[in-house]
């Protein structure tokens, strides 16, 4: 009996120890399973991305801007071209088709771009469709200038390139936030959109310059007003921002910006070639 007795308390001695110690750890292949990877990979960033930190975000811009660099020297470059090069001017003027298709294009992948995820997050697709994309409104845009006057393009090129430049510097450095003001972007838009279809009707029959000077001016600050929308989204620290995954989705708005901007400013102050 005393045996018996020794025993049971052994058992109960052993199974309160046990309950007294801590579980061990998990080990890490444990731990990790189950778990997501982090949604954006980087060589300068590997963690979980958060928009505190700083370095992610610095990281997402550079990329941004680099692209959109890029963007801007091709486009350029084919202004220049289609401007100073009386040759290529006047072949691309006398085959307006090229315009068309390049027009379609362009349609086809900014519809792409802007509507599936898929491709646009998909590396290399969403690089060579971005690529696709800037040559054709790149061809687009070297068309409409080679129909003004060559200081006229130089001189919309300057205006362009600072107000970009003024409003870049004011959307970061700025407390105001532009981004809670989609409504009355949205409005502007649609009151813009409505417009221009009117003037399409009515400019063939009688073109009246003062309403399309109008129009234009009216476009160039819509546009603007895009620019520093679309230029905080990138910051993170204003109500809405954008995914550090969509940095081809980041780069195509702001692309679109500026060459509408550059557009509308030579609708304005541009003159026409005899």
């Amino acid at each position: 009996i005393t045996r018996g007795l020794n025993r049971s308390s052994l058992i109960m001695d052993g199974t309160t120890s046990r309950a007294l110690v801590a579980p061990a750890p998990p080990s890490y292949e444990e731990a990790t399973a189950g778990t997501s990877a982090p949604c954006y990979s980087d060589v300068e960033m590997l963690t979980e991305f958060t928009w505190d930190d700083c370095n992610i975000r610095r990281v997402f811009i550079r990329k941004v801007y680099t692209i959109l660099l890029i963007q801007l020297l091709v486009t350029l470059a084919i202004v220049a071209l289609f401007t100073f090069c009386d040759p290529v001017k006047d072949y691309i003027q006398t085959n307006p088709g090229w315009y068309w298709a390049s027009y379609a294009v362009f349609f086809v992948t900014y519809l792409t771009l802007s509507c599936c995820s898929t491709p646009r997050r998909q590396f290399p697709w969403n690089l060579i469709l971005l690529a696709i994309f800037t040559l054709s409104l790149s061809y687009m845009t070297g068309m409409l200038s080679s129909f003004y006057n060559t200081k006229s393009v130089v001189m919309c090129l300057g205006i362009t390139v600072t107000v970009c430049l003024l409003v870049t510097v004011f959307s970061f450095q700025t407390k105001f936030d532009v981004t809670s003001y989609q409504g009355v972007l949205f409005v502007f838009c649609t009151v813009m959109f409505i417009s221009g279809l009117m003037m399409a009707v009515v400019l063939p029959f009688q073109y009246v310059p003062w309403l399309d000077a109008i129009y234009a001016a009216l476009g160039a600050i819509l546009f603007t007003m895009f620019l520093a929308f679309d230029t905080q989204l990138l910051m993170g620290n204003k109500r809405y921002t954008i995914s550090p995954e969509e940095y081809v989705f980041a780069t195509l708005n702001i692309y679109i910006d500026i060459i509408y901007i550059f557009s509308f400013f030579l609708q304005i102050f541009g003159t026409k070639r005899d």
